[in-house]
């Protein structure tokens, strides 16, 4: 899998890409991360990738010219299957998102920055957008580093236990169970005594009530949209 990363601040992906599960993934070449700085790609002798609004509207707005110039440039080189927008304004990003991202070979991810991109852009050049809440933030990196991490981690061999990404919370629509490891028993706070049992009927059975109780109590709107509410 390849992913190409659009921004103008590269460097804020140098700490969160080169740790834990995504440095490994990179390392076994299970995936390819390459960040494009859009500076590279700007225009006139000062770099320029931001104009003034049309409108008269306060903030800075990112140009079309070097966006396109860029996504152009890629795709001579490879066929994507998807060109995605980091937007506050997009829908939300969630588990089936990572799922189903994980399963294709090439996309890019467009970091917006300043007061937004001009539209031009999300009309013509962009495929499908997302935000990670209802909430805005200074630019895209920071959305586009968490969504790479949910995909690359569902990417075969990228975990050392490919079924622990699979009984993560939200992969069903529903929360996890808890976990507990040693020791059983710490300052008079115990581990369930089901989970020393070594019962595994009764455990599974177990996990699947906690599920639903932890669903209910912590995101009642999954459990209502579980139950069909």
């Amino acid at each position: 899998m390849r992913i190409d990363i659009i921004t103008v601040f590269p460097e804020i992906f140098n700490g969160h890409l080169n740790y834990s599960i995504v440095k490994r993934a990179v390392e076994k070449k299970l995936v390819d991360i390459v960040i494009h700085d859009l500076r590279e790609y700007g225009l006139g002798k000062h770099k320029q990738v931001d104009d003034y609004p049309f409108g008269g509207e306060a903030g800075m707005v990112m140009m079309i010219e070097p966006v396109y110039d860029l996504i152009a440039k890629l795709k001579k080189e490879r066929n994507y299957d998807l060109i995605l927008y980091t937007s506050p304004d997009g829908r939300q990003w969630d588990q089936k998102s990572a799922n189903r991202l994980s399963l294709m070979n090439n996309i890019i991810i467009f970091c917006g920055h300043y007061k937004g991109v001009d539209n031009r852009i999300r009309e013509h050049l962009i495929n499908e957008e997302y935000s990670i809440g209802d909430f805005v933030l200074t630019g895209g990196e920071m959305p586009a580093a968490m969504m790479i991490d949910s995909i690359v981690r569902l990417i075969p061999g990228a975990i050392g236990d490919e079924q622990s990404a699979l009984s993560d919370s939200f992969q069903d629509g529903l929360l996890a169970a808890p976990v507990y490891t040693r020791p059983s028993d710490f300052i008079g706070w115990k581990v369930p005594d089901v989970l020393l049992s070594g019962n595994f009927a009764e455990i599974e059975k177990w996990k699947e009530e906690q599920i639903l109780l932890r669903t209910k109590k912590l995101r009642p709107d999954l459990y209502k949209k579980h139950k069909g509410e």
